[in-house]
């Protein structure tokens, strides 16, 4: 499509902004569709909070309380499967939809049709999730890892989840698509490839990663769905099955999900610091092949989760050295962001506040990942809450907070108004200082043997839990002053200017605020240095 073409800007500009339901159920244009995915991964993200609190209920003291064993295993599987695919992925898709257009200087994302299926599948398949606590035999119990053979003798419920996961799968796949597409051949002139934001080759390397994996989560559903149904013996060992074999397949996908969600964050840390550091990133060009080496390697460490399996040294040995490699890109983003940070002008508003708060806590959280990564150890540690804490850090303190300082960065650009920086802060130092409470214990019960997905546990183990059962209500409730922040901001908010941070020099500052209905409808000539910082932007009409 030539965008330069005048025929194509005058269609564009009769094309006015649909109203009402309309607007939203055929919507095409990127802005509104990063919308609907941003506020359905919120609602998601409060159904498995809801659920996450239920687990930490029934854990708060030894004996069975709320909920019978069955039911506590329903609400662990259903919470991990949430927050997971229905929280931080749509999360992510919808940050991308909403800025990537405009970091590139792009009209729209490349398939504007596919862009709204791939959003209007979402509901159907979090609903799926959802009823299946309803169906006979209630949801699927088997963790959100679905290991065989608990997936196989699962109730209905988990055939629920199987079709729910096909439908998430083939969402994310349209939608890492339509990030590729877009971000290799709708750049504006002069935003090269080695020029981009870092916000967009994150977005890019993981579309890449979505699409590789995606289809062998897909195939390990349907094995599992053929041995129920279809008389298979895949996973069956008394038919010649390999339990074992479910863990490898979900494995080369689970591991790179992992970064599936945790490079989008590193994108979005790489663009708030140098705002509020006032300084370009530091070591733009190992930032990129870092992102990428963690994509690669990432493909090669899916068996360290499974070091109780019965693998030969060799292998053990192998997914250990090949995990600790990991840590070496890993280390060179920390010292970026910190190195961006050094002798900055730095300020601490609510996005700065929550991006250092990941940096930190993103840091313990790779550091328990590199004490897992040693066999021996993992032996030890397998399938206790020390995993549990380990994840929690790398994902809440990692993915979540990234979001939230995204939300909090682009919030002016998307709505026009500002949100309450007071409230902003509130909800900062409550979330770090109440996840901390939740999560941190953890370690200890794990070191000390404490098994996950437990609904009642020995006397020793009560104090840690009582605590931790505490912090997560207290860091749950929390999320309502953000909650409230937005809306409130959005209706009643001061107007934002152009620019709000004075550090932000990327494309999309450099248009109206908010965001117009159409950015680019005429692609602008650019002069871009180092992550996206515009130097120099001509042409380019939007109104």
């Amino acid at each position: 499509m030539n965008i330069a073409d005048g025929t194509q800007v005058a269609s564009h500009i009769q094309h006015d902004k649909p109203r009402g339901l309309a607007r939203w159920l055929f919507a095409t244009n990127h802005k509104d569709i990063g919308t609907l995915y941003l506020w359905f991964s919120f609602a998601m993200f409060i159904s498995g909070g809801v659920m996450a609190l239920g687990i930490r209920a029934e854990l708060f003291s030894p004996g069975l309380q709320f909920w019978q064993p069955e039911l506590f295993n329903q609400l662990t599987t259903l919470h991990g499967l949430v927050m997971v695919f229905g929280a931080i992925m749509p999360a992510f898709t919808g940050l991308a939809n909403w800025m990537l257009p405009l970091m590139i200087g792009a009209p729209d994302m490349a398939f504007a049709r596919m862009n709204n299926w791939s959003f209007w599948l979402l509901p159907p398949a979090a609903l799926l999730l959802m009823i299946s606590f309803w169906v006979p035999g209630g949801a699927a119990a088997a963790g959100w890892t679905l290991y065989a053979p608990l997936s196989t003798q699962g109730g209905m419920g988990t055939d629920l989840t199987i079709f729910a996961i096909h439908i998430l799968g083939v969402s994310s796949i349209m939608g890492a698509i339509n990030i590729v597409v877009t971000v290799l051949n709708l750049r504006a002139p002069g935003m090269t490839l080695m020029k981009m934001p870092m916000f967009a080759w994150a977005s890019l390397i993981t579309a890449y990663l979505i699409i590789a994996v995606m289809p062998v989560l897909a195939g390990v559903v349907t094995m599992v769905l053929t041995d129920r149904h279809f008389g298979t013996h895949f996973f069956n060992a008394a038919g010649g099955g390999d339990p074992v074999m479910y863990q490898h397949i979900f494995w080369f996908f689970g591991h790179p999900e992992v970064y599936i969600m945790a490079l989008p964050a590193f994108g979005i840390v790489s663009q708030v610091i140098p705002t509020f550091a006032r300084k370009p990133l530091f070591g733009y060009t190992s930032m990129v092949y870092a992102t990428s080496s963690i994509a690669i390697l990432s493909f090669m460490v899916w068996a360290h989760h499974m070091f109780t399996t019965g693998m030969p040294a060799t292998a053990q040995l192998f997914f250990m050295y090949a995990t600790m490699l990991i840590a070496v890109p890993t280390g060179v983003k920390v010292f970026n962001w910190v190195a961006t940070m050094w002798e900055g002008a730095m300020t601490f508003e609510t996005p700065m506040l929550f991006a250092i708060g990941f940096v930190m806590l993103f840091t313990i959280g790779g550091l328990s990942g590199v004490i897992l990564s040693v066999a021996a150890v993992d032996i030890q540690l397998q399938d206790t809450y020390y995993v549990v804490a380990h994840f929690h850090y790398v994902l809440v303190a990692g993915a979540l907070f990234s979001l939230f300082s995204a939300v909090y960065y682009w919030f002016p650009k998307m709505t026009g108004k500002m949100y309450s920086e007071k409230l902003g802060q509130l909800h900062f130092w409550w979330s770090l200082v109440w996840f901390n409470i939740t999560f941190f214990p953890m370690h200890f019960l794990g070191l000390a043997g404490m098994p996950r997905r437990i609904p009642d546990y020995a006397l020793q183990f009560t104090d840690f839990n009582a605590i931790a059962s505490v912090g997560a209500f207290m860091f749950g409730f929390g999320q309502l002053i953000f909650f409230y922040n937005m809306v409130r901001s959005i209706r009643h908010g001061q107007p934002a200017p152009q620019k709000p941070w004075e550090g932000a020099n990327t494309l999309e500052w450099a248009i109206a605020t908010p965001a117009p209905y159409h950015s680019f409808v005429v692609a602008p000539q650019l002069e871009v240095g180092d992550n996206g910082v515009i130097l120099e932007m001509k042409g380019g009409e939007h109104h």
